[in-house]
């Protein structure tokens, strides 16, 4: 899972109408596709990408194009409202960056990925959300499919 760093500036928005206000104090226009977004974003509670808002949730909300609510999650990004990150290697899930629902990313990754233990040196509990690293792992039990010399070689060029 990666998470880009959070912007120097997040908006304190527990609710819908703080977040249409935090819109308006910018400058901004609440248009009707930027209310859809948001609008989006609290309904769905999850991290969810910009194609399962533009399909409206699910039949939730109204349709949307796509294009726009790119644009409208890009521009609530820049102002604080709105984070993206990754989970492996899908495509970016847009959730509301108000620091109390970092959790949600958490909850979502243990659902995504099972509640199976990730490797023997981690001990997860999933109902609690907490992992914790019981040993210092030697490199044959990291899981990861990758050739550490051609990392090196890539960047000391």
């Amino acid at each position: 899972m990666t998470i880009p760093p959070a912007s120097s500036r997040v908006a304190d928005v527990p609710d819908r109408s703080s977040a249409f206000r935090v819109v308006r104090d910018q400058g901004l226009r609440l248009t009707a596709s930027r209310r859809l977004v948001l609008e989006a974003l609290f309904a769905a509670g999850v991290p969810v990408g910009a194609e399962q808002i533009a399909a409206g949730l699910g039949g939730e909300l109204p349709q949307s194009d796509v294009t726009s609510v790119y644009r409208n999650l890009e521009r609530l990004e820049s102002i604080g409202i709105v984070r993206h990150t990754h989970l492996g290697h899908g495509p970016a899930l847009y959730m509301i960056a108000d620091a109390s629902r970092e959790f949600v990313l958490v909850k979502h990754a243990l659902e995504q990925f099972g509640r199976q233990q990730p490797v023997s040196w981690i001990q997860v509990d999933t109902d609690k959300a907490l992992g914790r690293m019981t040993q210092r792992p030697t490199r044959d039990a990291i899981p990861i499919a990758a050739q550490e010399q051609l990392i090196v070689e890539l960047y000391s060029k």
